[in-house]
């Protein structure tokens, strides 16, 4: 790819002696133009270097070397040929210590390393290492080399290792039965045939991991989000999909749309993610898009089309079981909505969560919180209105935006923008895939029959419908619609633009509706998940929600590139990539390599103070894994940036200087 390509980079600020600087002259010729590698080349004890660099630089002890620290001195490397060289760059002694810690970690003696590698341009060695590293440490699988990884984790919550397994799933029933009588520590359940929210909450208190798809005798492999995330996501899935394609990795790509179709075989949707409290809940909607941009990739074979048979079969039945048939569907619009079952609290939740929230009721029933917590958790306390307020908040999660002051306590209550616009995107992507590649009819594998013409016609209703219901005409913006209230909310963020990119807007519409976004969410380091206004307004108390100002993520930069592109607006596409990758690129240019979930794209930083955190900070010497969507929109955007740009993000030049 075009962004692979070695370049000099002079721009940091780095020290050589005169020797030094001689030898690296007489490599380089004609430096504007190529790049011939540098061979200085350092053969260093692993761990006495380790230990040296750790003591001299890492001075608040947190085993990373990173602009917060302060060093008081030089670092000083001999050659394999005697010349010294100094290095005083944070990012190129963090490169150092990381490649140390990968040597260390392989049990080597020595590192032998060039000052190439020490000095590797950023774009090209955080694509790299996305490549070559973080998409392996990512992937899991459900089986007997791949568990233990998974049940021992944090969010397990008692001494057994769970597994559920589809009572239906008989393959699955005989594996894990078993490997049962092989590892017994290991507690096999069976689901019963129907999983009701009752019986859900009955097994709270014995969480689980929940099976995926056995092939062949071994787990098929999917790639979780990173940090403390072992589970296979729902919508996280579909974004690190698109980065798994460009990276050539188009065998993992279809194995995790094989376990979407596993889980809406078996569990009835996709799952929020695939755990014992999930069961309930699912997440928006991304499969059609998956399966196409999957299938484009694939030889045509016809093994390959039956699997697209297969795929297009079960992304049907998801679109007519989990969205259409259920409480998702709105009869008063035509519309949709997200719409979580579940009873009690998200048993998910740190503990105090929602201790603000329990105080008022506990209070009412002249009960301490812990004891109101718990008799409300067993059942044994019913309050409609509270129930109600879990209601909403399991949907405001299931829509992946947890938490947002837009969803905040109505989020059940609403035809949401972005929910219709990847359901419009499911009606034109069967459109297309049954007139392209089965003559304009389709049976699928349950026997029901469709035309690409009845697909067309969903579509064209849809629109029209959300043109009705979401569109604002004087604000010339798509909001959410209340179907209680029967009122559009007025709150700004970025899911408002999603029909960009579902290509559901008329050019029109589209010209009316950038300048919006531009003005209102574009910050100095990409786009900001809502307004800054609309926050201010809707927040009830000073709890920073994490899908809001200042805050920006990855989906939300790939969904709106693309719907930039769509519609004509290259260059605003093209900025708005560079802001999100320069905020990436410098953060781990400043702090070890560190991509963690999100960033403050106001300030440009991973140093975020929202409710949970900023999972992917957390690492010693190296980061392994990055952040599944957050690697995804590196690739993404790299492989839409032209070259020039990436040679100034290499450079660190700052947004405002590049598009001023």
């Amino acid at each position: 790819m075009k962004y692979k390509i070695k370049r000099p980079n002079f721009n940091f600020n780095k020290v050589y002696n005169i020797t030094a600087c001689l030898l690296i002259a007489s490599l380089y010729m004609n430096c504007s133009k190529k790049f011939v590698e540098n061979h200085i080349i350092f053969d260093l004890p692993v761990n006495k270097t380790m230990q040296d660099l750790l003591i001299g630089y890492d001075t608040d002890g947190d085993n990373k070397i990173t602009k917060d620290d302060a060093p008081a001195k030089d670092y000083y490397m001999v050659s394999t040929t005697g010349d010294t060289v100094i290095l005083r760059n944070t990012y190129y002694l963090s490169n150092l210590l990381q490649e140390l810690a990968i040597a260390n970690e392989k049990e080597y003696e020595n590192l032998t390393i060039t000052l190439s590698e020490i000095q590797e341009p950023p774009a090209e060695r955080i694509s790299r290492r996305i490549k070559s590293h973080f998409w392996d440490d990512l992937t899991r699988t459900i089986d007997d080399e791949g568990l233990k990884r998974i049940v021992e984790d944090e969010k397990v919550h008692d001494s057994h290792q769970r597994i559920y397994v589809p009572y239906n799933d008989s393959i699955g029933i005989d594996y894990f039965l078993t490997l049962q009588k092989k590892r017994r520590e290991l507690e096999v359940i069976i689901l019963p045939p129907t999983i009701t929210p009752e019986y859900v909450r009955s097994i709270n208190n014995r969480p689980g991991i929940l099976s995926l798809k056995i092939e062949n005798g071994k787990g098929v492999p999917f790639v979780v989000p990173g940090g403390r995330f072992n589970e296979m996501y729902g919508w996280d899935s579909y974004f690190e999909g698109i980065g798994l394609i460009i990276d050539g990795r188009i065998d993992l790509a279809k194995a995790m749309v094989d376990n979407f179709c596993y889980q809406i075989k078996y569990y009835g949707k996709i799952l929020n993610a695939n755990r014992s409290y999930y069961l309930t809940r699912t997440q928006p909607p991304f499969l059609s898009s998956f399966i196409r941009e999957v299938y484009a990739e694939l030889p045509k074979t016809e093994e390959n089309k039956k699997w697209l048979k297969h795929t297009l079969s079960i992304a049907i039945q998801e679109y007519e079981t989990v969205w259409m048939k259920t409480k998702r569907y709105t009869p008063s619009t035509g519309l949709n909505r997200y719409y979580a079952e579940g009873l009690g609290i998200p048993p998910e939740t740190e503990p105090g969560h929602f201790r603000a929230i329990l105080e008022e009721y506990a209070n009412k029933h002249d009960l301490s919180v812990l004891t109101f917590e718990e008799k409300y958790k067993n059942g044994e306390i019913k309050d409609a209105k509270l129930d109600r307020y879990f209601v909403h908040d399991r949907t405001l999660r299931e829509s992946g935006h947890d938490t947002t002051w837009r969803l905040a306590d109505i989020a059940a209550d609403l035809n949401c923008v972005d929910l219709n616009s990847l359901l419009y995107k499911y009606e034109k992507d069967f459109d297309f895939l049954i007139s392209t590649y089965f003559n304009g009819k389709f049976t699928t594998e349950n026997g029901h029959r469709y035309t690409n013409k009845y697909w067309h016609e969903k579509a064209s209703s849809r629109k029209m419908l959300m043109k009705q219901f979401l569109w604002d005409d004087e604000k010339h913006c798509f909001f959410d619609f209340n179907v209680k209230t029967k009122e559009r909310t007025d709150f700004m963020a970025a899911t408002n633009f999603f029909p960009l990119w579902a290509g559901l807007c008329t050019q029109e519409e589209a010209d009316q509706l950038v300048p919006i976004v531009m003005k209102e969410l574009k910050a100095q380091g990409g786009f900001l998940a809502s307004s800054k206004e609309s926050t201010e307004k809707y927040a009830i108390n000073d709890m920073q929600r994490q899908w809001d100002y200042p805050y920006g993520w990855a989906p939300h930069q790939m969904l709106l590139w693309k719907g930039l592109m769509n519609y004509g607006y290259k260059d605003e596409a093209i900025e708005m990539i560079y802001r999100w990758l320069w905020t990436i690129t410098q953060n781990a240019v400043d702090y070890n390599g560190t991509i963690p979930e999100k960033y403050d794209v106001v300030e440009s930083t991973h140093k975020v103070y929202a409710e949970y955190g900023n999972v992917g900070t957390e690492f010693a010497y190296i980061t392994k894994s990055g952040f599944g969507w957050m690697n995804a929109s590196y690739q993404y955007g790299l492989s839409l940036l032209p070259e020039k740009y990436i040679l100034k993000l290499d450079n660190l030049e700052k947004p405002d200087t590049v598009f001023n």
